[in-house]
């Protein structure tokens, strides 16, 4: 929120892991998850966050969440059998967050 609005979302990401880490917070940055089907690698994802070794967080710019976002979170949730994911957005109007959970 201190950023404001109008950065691309790299800065944001590397103000984010400022605090994260300032506030003792284990964190991953730019976390690899290999995907595959039938036991043959068929891509890759490439996580903003990893909070704690449960937390997938995502960071994103723009005024809403879009679909193709949480369907992205979800992904990496089933990927890596994680619980919960959470979507940051800076808007022009400061910080929103979305709760993803994972019920599979």
């Amino acid at each position: 929120k201190d950023l404001g609005p109008g950065y691309q979302e790299k800065y944001y990401q590397r103000a984010v892991a400022f605090a994260l880490r300032k506030n003792n917070l284990n964190l991953e940055e730019q976390v690899p998850i290999l995907l595959q089907y039938d036991n043959k690698f068929i891509g890759r994802y490439f996580l903003d966050f990893l909070v704690d070794d449960t937390v997938i967080l995502e960071i994103k710019k723009g005024d809403y969440f879009r679909t193709q976002n949480i369907d992205q979170v979800v992904g990496y949730l089933k990927a890596k059998n994680l619980n919960l994911g959470l979507i940051a957005n800076f808007t022009k109007d400061g910080v929103r967050t979305k709760r993803i959970i994972n019920l599979d």
